[in-house]
């Protein structure tokens, strides 16, 4: 009982039902391979660096950008420019996918008809203006309550001081999420050594700094693709900084993709990017076209709310499922991360749909109005070419770990498709194992080599998913 009031403190438990709910929480993960202290699994590796943390600390922009972006900040005459940089930033976060023409005749429909029940009682009132007008009356009222309740999307026009301010309010939170996403491929995969790098709506170019960051050494080519000419030349700018020369070789700024369906990239990078695109085909031939040339990874990354997600999830089937008319590559693709499975994502239910999304804490441009440390809050996809090599299907934590005295809650995405809540114990899973759960953060692996599908499934509508979305 004392264990149950303590997760009564921790999660506001009615008091009646403590122990009955404790017992539904406390269900350990069966059959797994327990990890003990003579085992060679963390090969003398501490237990805060077990294989499966992939999580930074936080995220620092490389000198160099920072120079620039402060000079060019600076130099500038934009009135306004945090409160601008603020307003944006929220805008940015709020934004929907474009409504697509069927949910919009789709939506007329049902609000006609809704309309109609509530004008019946009126048609003797209404007799008198003839079926035409009537009709007319009828569809303005349609019109109207459409406006109210449908989100109208705009695309965005990137001209020389929307640009600026862009990079005023995103460059750094997008820096902290690529880097987050590069470095689970370093940790993953430290053999792979990019050659070349597609980035598909560059922006202010932050992904080729974090690549160069990270494969700097092995890169030589940066491809730059952005449809807005005044966001390829700050994005230049920024890469000169205070010198005649760009600060590292090998970088291109292009207006459109290459049109060679042979000309393919180690890694094809779009971050932020899909839900600048006018509609769903859009989205799917994009994804396509960055599918086909890729050659070992590729990288979408959006906002962490529901919409930002759900575009991942569309080109993640899109991808996966879809049969390409003309094959230039037969590998088919894999999910790397975060996904354990190719099933379709737990939290996407009908009933409460919860973004996946994870957090990366930074260090922030040094504006006066920018505080010391800032957290993005993001959500990615990365996927894979075919290679051939088996990887363990490590489940995902999807939320922060709690940490009780002798016990560990994590919530887990697993390898069959479904979201679990275990107690990890020292006494049932093992020191080790145990220990690794309590030096794990959300968007880690847990170590768990053999989860079975018999875990007690848990509705996740704890305090913490109230602040997913």
């Amino acid at each position: 009982m004392a264990a149950a009031r303590c997760l009564q403190r921790a999660w506001g438990v009615a008091a009646p039902d403590s122990f009955l709910t404790f017992r539904g929480l406390a269900t350990v993960i069966p059959k797994v391979t327990q990890v003990d202290n003579s085992s060679h699994f963390l090969e003398n590796v501490p237990h805060r660096q077990h294989p499966g943390i992939l999580h930074l600390k936080s995220v620092k922009l490389p000198p160099e950008l920072v120079e620039a972006a402060s000079f060019l900040v600076a130099q500038s005459s934009v009135r306004n420019l945090d409160q601008q940089a603020k307003a944006l930033t929220n805008y940015l976060w709020s934004r929907k996918r474009p409504l697509e023409i069927a949910d919009l005749q789709r939506q007329a429909q049902q609000v006609e008809q809704k309309l109609k029940e509530e004008l019946a009682h009126e048609k003797d009132a209404l007799a008198h203006l003839g079926e035409a007008k009537e009709e007319k009356k009828l569809e303005k009222r349609v019109l109207y309550a459409i406006r109210k309740t449908t989100y109208h999307w705009k695309p965005l026009n990137y001209t020389e001081e929307f640009s600026f301010v862009y990079m005023v309010a995103r460059m750094d939170g997008m820096f902290a999420a690529v880097s987050r996403a590069f470095h689970e491929i370093q940790k993953r995969v430290p053999d792979f050594q990019p050659c070349t790098l597609l980035d598909f709506g560059s922006g202010t170019g932050t992904v080729s700094w974090a690549a160069h960051s990270i494969w700097g050494k092995t890169i030589k080519e940066y491809m730059n693709i952005d449809s807005s000419a005044p966001m390829l030349a700050l994005s230049e700018k920024l890469m000169k900084g205070t010198c005649e020369q760009l600060c590292f070789p090998g970088v291109y700024f292009r207006q459109f993709l290459p049109v060679s369906p042979k000309v393919k990239f180690d890694l094809v990078v779009s971050a932020f990017s899909l839900n600048e695109l006018s509609d769903y085909s859009q989205r799917v031939e994009t994804v396509q076209t960055l599918w086909r040339k890729t050659d070992g990874f590729l990288v979408l990354i959006e906002n962490g709310t529901k919409e930002g997600h759900q575009m991942l999830m569309e080109a993640r089937d899109v991808i996966l499922k879809g049969k390409e008319k003309v094959t230039h590559d037969p590998r088919g693709a894999y999910v790397f991360a975060p996904c354990p499975h190719h099933l379709p994502c737990p939290r996407l239910t009908r009933e409460h749909p919860l973004p996946c999304n994870f957090i990366q804490a930074y260090s922030p441009l040094p504006f006066h109005w920018n505080p010391s440390r800032k957290e993005e809050k993001f959500s990615f996809l990365i996927l894979r070419r075919e290679t051939g090599e088996q990887e363990e299907p490590w489940p995902r934590i999807t939320q922060p770990v709690l940490c009780r005295p002798r016990h560990v809650h994590v919530h887990l995405c697993c390898a069959n498709g479904t979201l679990q809540h275990a107690v990890l114990t020292p006494r049932k899973h093992g020191r080790d194992l145990y220990r690794c759960a309590r030096n794990s953060a959300c968007g880690d692996r847990l170590p768990v080599l053999n989860p079975e599908s018999e875990l007690a499934l848990e509705e996740e509508k704890g305090p913490m998913d109230e602040d997913q979305s």
